[in-house]
């Protein structure tokens, strides 16, 4: 029988009504940030199923606001997200749309930093302020922000998996999960990998060193 922690049975501590439009979508918001990597300057959102019939009552508009400006779920701060944006000159924009069959909570978010670079994150809010992230930049994936993740993007070829987990490997890093998408045979590919450790900047950068290598995104577990 799996074994279940109080944050399961209980949720988080959080502020508003609905863990999963809330502290759940908090999370979603606050995810989007970290892939993005950089302050937002813009954020488009697509607010799928529930999200978009009851959200708004429920405060998820204000929630995923919270975290792409980079709250806690248990911030007091979440009930004025859309102000504090706007005082930071924070573009925020909602729609609602059919994400297709998937997490009646779900959302794609696509942001914007002052940089220019633009990513575009779906994930879902799967009930006690838990989240899974199911797309990033069209690729497929899968993972929830327990563990440390490693995010590569890489020209696909034979044996690149194989130099990625060797660096990982040397500096005595342990994989807890690992995901590959790719757009087609020798074509750009995305993997995801979830680490028992948080993973020093040293290995990021060997990572990074790679031949093909294009990106690596380093995102710390969530709270």
């Amino acid at each position: 029988m799996a074994e279940s922690s109080v944050f399961d049975l209980l949720g988080p501590v959080m502020v508003g009504p609905s863990s999963s439009h809330t502290a759940g979508a908090v999370r979603l918001g606050l995810m989007a940030r970290k892939i993005l990597g950089e302050q937002v300057q813009k954020a488009g959102i697509v607010l799928h199923g529930s999200f978009a019939e009851t959200g708004k009552g429920h405060g998820t508009h204000l929630a995923l606001t919270a975290g792409i400006l980079g709250m806690q779920p248990d911030d007091e701060g979440i009930r004025r997200a859309l102000q504090i944006a706007r005082e930071k000159q924070l573009e925020v924009k909602f729609e609602k749309g059919d994400l297709g069959e998937t997490h009646p909570n779900t959302a794609k978010i696509c942001l914007t930093g002052l940089n220019g670079k633009r990513i575009e994150m779906t994930g879902s809010s799967i009930g006690g302020g838990m989240i899974v992230i199911r797309e990033i930049n069209q690729f497929p994936v899968e993972f929830n922000g327990e563990y440390p993740a490693i995010v590569s993007v890489y020209a696909d070829y034979p044996g690149m998996i194989a130099e990625i987990t060797a660096v990982l490997a040397k500096a005595s890093i342990n994989i807890a999960k690992m995901k590959v998408s790719r757009e087609g045979r020798g074509k750009r590919a995305l993997t995801v990998i979830e680490t028992d450790d948080i993973v020093p900047i040293e290995v990021l950068g060997k990572i990074r060193k790679l031949a093909k290598v294009e990106e690596v995104i380093f995102i710390e577990p969530m709270n």
